[in-house]
């Protein structure tokens, strides 16, 4: 075998070079890296395309040969094929994800067809990949390869559903406003910070305000819910309250699911037509955390006599007979809210406020005791307030004066019911998903018999969810 060794071929003559003549085999030994630096013609292609990587934002004709990627992500686009010659090859995928909700049409050429059809393809769904190839004028362009497997990396930080979703930048928050369950789909480390640690919210539902039967006394007002929350910095240093503070921590979670406890609000006490004694909130729960229910506001009832006010996340408000119960119970730290509005000596017979998450229920001398302040977070984007106490009832004067029921505590707190001659006011109840109480009865104010009153109910609580996943 005879052997010729340069660094270059080239023609003698004119532009073209032949190597070997017909029926030859040329081999390029193992090892040999064959570099095409121009343009090839005459070797067919292998079922594969050259993939454009800028990606198409709109319609366009598609060239023989390459491969496009399809950003729908500001709305649909629309592929033109080019005329059918058999061998011809077209690729299209997915850029971002998108096709499921802005689709991709693809058209053919003339009368060429699409599958035996001579009509457009839709392609809709998510991360789908498809490659066309143009076989005869019967069938026209036939797909070869269609991925819908939609491979894609694991979005950063934390994925998880459950409740109701909103976001705020790089944060969700999902909104639990009933029973439920955070499932967390995925966890996967992200750039820095806390990728699996989650702050909450959580607020317990308030106590029922007290009422009153055939009575001068006023009755307290129903204790809002426990509240308790993280302290913010763990998923974007959002404002807290001043109860999100150390020991308070944000939760780290686990691929599984948390079981989450809303509570309701406890029913207001009352007499006609049916004995009614007031309840204290239910508490509401997410993972270790559990924020106990509000306690109820004194109450008298034909039957079962007094109620006394009823301890809880915060304590419910007391009346001239019956004092006022501790909030904070069972006590965890930092507080999670505070005691009811505390008895006052006679003559005063008004109705005490039930207590708030950052303060406690106030007393008045003639009018009802204000129910104790809520606290503010801005977990959910906007700063809001709950768990604010129930307002006491207004109090009985002997000349009959007409007095006020005392205030809910801002943050879903029921007001208290006047004291009239006649027809004292009843309690309103505390607004629903906040863990406001309900106000108390008012008293009856000159010798008017058989009135009756009726405390509110507390109102529902909340469990709200945040952590960063972009």
């Amino acid at each position: 075998m005879s052997k010729i060794e340069v660094n270059a071929i080239e023609p003698q003559c004119g532009t073209n070079l032949t190597i070997g003549a017909s029926g030859d085999t040329i081999t390029f030994p193992a090892g040999t890296t064959v570099v095409n630096s121009g343009t090839q013609t005459g070797f067919g292609r292998t079922g594969t395309v050259d993939w454009d990587t800028t990606p198409k934002t709109s319609t366009f004709s598609a060239v023989n040969g390459n491969g496009y990627f399809l950003n729908t992500t500001a709305g649909v686009i629309t592929v033109n094929l080019p005329a059918g010659v058999a061998g011809n090859i077209i690729s299209v995928a997915d850029y971002a994800a998108t096709w499921q909700t802005n689709n991709v049409t693809v058209t053919p050429n003339g009368t060429d067809k699409i599958g035996s059809l001579n009509s457009n393809a839709l392609l809709n769904t998510q991360g789908q990949s498809v490659t066309f190839v143009y076989v005869d004028s019967t069938q026209g362009w036939i797909n070869t390869m269609d991925s819908t497997s939609n491979v894609r990396g694991i979005s950063p930080f934390i994925n998880a559903t459950g409740g109701t979703i909103t976001e705020s930048g790089d944060y969700k928050i999902h909104t639990f406003t009933g029973a439920g369950t955070f499932c967390v789909s995925s966890i996967s480390p992200g750039p820095s910070g806390n990728p699996n640690s989650v702050d909450y919210l959580v607020v317990a539902g308030g106590g029922g305000g007290g009422g009153a039967v055939n009575d001068t006394v006023a009755m307290g007002g129903g204790g809002a819910g426990g509240y308790r929350e993280s302290p913010g910095t763990a998923t974007g240093s959002y404002t807290v309250s001043p109860l999100g503070v150390s020991p308070a921590a944000a939760i780290t979670v686990s691929v599984t699911g948390y079981p989450i406890a809303v509570g309701g609000g406890g029913t207001g006490g009352g007499a006609a037509p049916a004995v009614t004694v007031p309840t204290s909130g239910i508490n509401s729960t997410f993972s270790t955390i559990i924020s106990t229910g509000g306690g109820n506001g004194t109450s008298r009832q034909t039957g079962p006599g007094v109620t006394p006010a009823g301890t809880g996340g915060s304590g419910g408000g007391g009346s001239w007979t019956t004092p006022a119960a501790a909030g904070n119970t069972p006590p965890v730290s930092p507080s999670q809210g505070n005691s009811g509005g505390a008895l006052l000596s006679p003559p005063i017979q008004s109705g005490g406020g039930g207590g708030g998450a950052i303060a406690v229920g106030g007393t008045h001398p003639q009018n009802g005791g204000a129910g104790g302040a809520g606290a503010t977070s801005s977990i959910n984007a906007t700063p809001t307030t709950r768990a604010g106490g129930g307002g006491g009832g207004g109090g009985y004067i002997d000349n009959a004066t007409v007095t006020s029921g005392g205030a809910g505590g801002a943050g879903g707190g029921g007001a208290g019911g006047n004291s009239k001659p006649s027809t004292p006011g009843c309690g309103t109840a505390g607004t629903i998903n906040t863990g406001g109480g309900g106000g108390g009865g008012g008293g009856q104010s000159g010798p008017a018999p058989n009135v009756n009153t009726v405390g509110g109910s507390g109102g529902s609580g909340i469990v709200i969810i945040r952590y960063r996943f972009q």
